[in-house]
């Protein structure tokens, strides 16, 4: 076990990452000085860019791109205000109406954009003025707004999944997109309970009962956004196309919605559209391709043999394991976002989970929730910044209303972890998955 190497891997990448070096360039610069350690420099180097290439030499990545790009058409279709009146229907009879549609407008948006940030501007923009207008409390809504945002990280399609697909070593991509079904309704349900006592102590109003004419005539309205799922899924399910085949479809069908259909995006857009996701896209290459240099210098340090050698020295129980790997994930995003840390802790924590019986699906799912809750949380959460600022609320008057929905989703996290059908039952129903 090469300390020194481990010690240099993380203390030159704490100390970058304290410069506001960007993280990609921080993994990458790290992995390069521990991996100097043990090799000559130019090997080193050599070692540093094979690995990056070979990181991003992989077919299935080809399905990040193309999602990001049907992301940010959806994102400019005037999709969102037509799925926040559907929750309206679906969510407006309940105590705190339009925290709850708040919420579903949320899975549903995010679950069609991929993006949690996204989702909150998206969304947040559009209720916030509502919810000021109904005499609910700005730091309650975005709260409420920032706790449920990520719900659509877990409901497919969703780039995070791919990522871990990718670095876990090729677990199917299929399993894990119907693997965050349940997860992610779970996950938007524990936030609408916790809503609802609140709604209840504080008597915030319940919206007027629609009417069936106006029910369907919204949902009619909406059906070819919530479409591009029920393509996406049943033609993977179906075997069609692949999840990355798919990822092109998506492409399409944004397109033909937005610029024809809903004409909420006009040709002259397009060229921005196309820009903004090749360079979300190249961020997001260059960081799985640096992750590749460190998971490199990880190994060569025998610091997962290391890391699993002390996790089984605390327990050999899996209930125990996985519940130290919760903490650690949950500290861990606080201050990273959700794709570095699942390409650095993927290759740290699978290989001790899969000894320890846990299925790779499952897993993938667990580290997708949970990192999912650290982009909410100071310091860095992405989501909670961009939440606050569409609120227009302050960091400190947001973090009150904050704590139950952290319980709610720590709750919903522990339920997932410890029931492994809640993510396997439909991998194993639809696609004959069968469990590690």
């Amino acid at each position: 076990m090469d300390w020194y190497v481990i010690a240099a891997l993380f203390g030159v990448f704490a100390i970058l990452l304290a410069l506001s070096v960007p993280v990609s360039f921080a993994i990458g610069l790290s992995s390069l000085v521990a991996i100097m350690l043990t090799l000559p420099l130019e090997t080193a180097i050599t070692v540093v860019a094979q690995r990056m290439v070979a990181g991003v030499d992989n077919f299935s990545l080809l399905a990040i791109p193309f999602f990001i790009l049907a992301g940010n058409l959806m994102n400019q279709g005037g999709i969102a205000a037509r799925l926040i009146h559907l929750a309206k229907m679906i969510g407006g009879r309940l105590p705190g109406s339009l925290m709850h549609v708040n919420i579903m407008a949320n899975m549903l948006f995010g679950a069609i954009s991929g993006s949690a940030v996204a989702s909150a501007a998206a969304v947040g923009g559009t209720m916030a003025p509502m919810e000021k207008k109904e005499g609910y409390d700005p730091a309650q809504s975005a709260a409420v707004n920032i706790a449920s945002c990520p719900c659509g990280l877990l409901i497919p399609p969703s780039n995070t999944l791919i990522v871990y697909s990718l670095v876990s070593g090729g677990t199917s991509i299929a399993a894990l997109f119907l693997a965050g079904y349940i997860p992610g309704i779970i996950m938007g349900i524990s936030l609408m309970i916790v809503s609802a006592i609140i709604a209840r102590r504080r008597n915030y109003p319940v919206a007027s009962r629609p009417t069936w004419s106006e029910f369907f005539y919204t949902a009619w309205k909406a059906i070819p956004s919530l479409m591009l799922i029920v393509v996406i899924m049943g033609g993977i399910i179906g075997g069609v196309f692949t999840a990355t085949e798919a990822s092109a479809i998506a492409v399409l069908y944004s397109f033909v919605l937005a610029v024809i259909i809903y004409r909420e995006v006009s040709v002259k857009q397009l060229p921005k559209i196309v820009l903004d996701s090749a360079i979300t896209t190249s961020i997001v290459l260059l960081l799985i391709g640096a992750s590749m240099g460190m998971s490199w210098a990880m190994t060569n340090a025998d610091l997962p043999y290391l890391i699993a050698d002390r996790l089984m020295a605390i327990s050999d129980n899996p209930l125990t394991i996985l519940l130290v790997i919760n903490v650690i994930l949950l500290i861990v995003g606080t201050f990273m976002d959700m794709t570095p840390a699942v390409l650095i802790f993927t290759p740290i924590f699978l290989p001790v989970a899969v000894d320890m019986g846990i299925d790779p699906v499952h897993f993938g799912i667990i580290m997708t929730f949970n990192l999912a809750i650290g982009i909410c949380t100071p310091p860095v959460g992405s989501a909670l910044f961009v939440g606050c600022s569409i609120g227009e609320v302050g960091i400190d008057k947001v973090l009150r209303p904050l704590i139950p929905m952290y319980i709610a989703l720590i709750a919903a996290l522990a339920l997932i972890t410890y029931l492994p059908q809640l993510s396997l039952w439909l991998p194993e129903l639809l696609l004959n998955y069968i469990p590690a």
